[in-house]
């Protein structure tokens, strides 16, 4: 009888143990409220299943965005209008937070010296050169790309490049890339993601995007590339930062994000 017991109590263990992570990565993500009741204090061991489930909230994220874009052209805004309004809501629903990292890894990037150096520069306050740089371009581009796809009526397209790209977050955590630092993010969740839990997202992410074009193969090959673009961004900070951080995660995101609607957009 106590054994019938233990088995429905881990059997009823495994759906909130999903529910929490799915809870904790919409709350590391976005700004949404989560039930505090879904966001226990991570663990390392609960960290990678949250990672795991970041691309989840990939999706709110994407269907705000799209949303954002489709309320502004419904509004008979010009495209660029409505770019700048729905990478703005990208912005404000995630803290800005990919923005920063992209910004700290390209001041991190751009800094001679050790990895060390590069990293105490990364934890600075103050945006840099390259990072004003790097943000003023990405969001550029970012802006131009949604407006494209907008005055196309291409809504999907904008939200499966802002959910795949989330994928990143889960390739810069795989086993193999030990964390930077002793603390913070990367500490928690670096090096915690199996092979196949990699393999699995980015099947999905390529799979779920044969709708988003007119074009069945154009949508996973625009995923596809993003994903490998992304990775060797974040394995090249790997290597000069000597470890994997929030910030370069942050960055695989972001690179992601723009080189999968950059493909989105190219009309074949």
């Amino acid at each position: 009888m106590s054994g019938a017991t233990g088995g429905r109590a881990r059997f009823t263990a495994i759906p909130r143990a999903v529910a929490c992570a799915i809870g904790t990565a919409v709350s590391w993500m976005t700004v949404l409220p989560v039930p505090q009741r879904l966001t226990p204090a991570p663990t390392r061991a609960s960290a990678s299943r949250v990672i795991a489930a970041v691309p989840i909230a990939g999706v709110v994220v994407g269907i705000a965005v799209a949303a954002v874009a489709w309320v502004a052209t419904s509004a008979r805004l010009h495209g660029l209008l409505a770019g700048v309004a729905a990478v703005s809501a990208s912005a404000l629903l995630t803290r800005g937070m990919h923005l920063d990292a992209l910004a700290d890894c390209a001041d991190g990037l751009g800094t001679y010296g050790s990895p060390e150096r590069a990293r105490e520069v990364m934890r600075q306050g103050t945006i840099g050169a390259f990072g004003a740089a790097a943000l003023v371009l990405v969001l550029l581009a970012e802006v131009a790309a949604v407006a494209t796809l907008a005055d196309a009526r291409r809504w999907p397209a904008i939200a499966v490049a802002v959910a795949a790209a989330r994928v990143a977050a889960v390739i810069g955590c795989r086993r193999g890339w030990a964390p930077a630092n002793r603390d913070g993010f990367g500490a928690l969740t670096a090096d915690t993601q199996h092979p196949a839990t990699v393999a699995s997202w980015c099947v999905i992410a390529c799979a779920a995007a044969v709708p988003a074009t007119p074009w069945a193969w154009q949508g996973p090959a625009a995923v596809a590339m993003a994903l490998a673009i992304a990775t060797l961004a974040m394995r090249h900070c790997v290597r000069r930062f000597a470890g994997a951080s929030g910030d370069v995660f942050g960055l695989g995101i972001e690179t992601a994000t723009l080189v999968a609607m950059v493909g989105l957009c190219v009309t074949p």
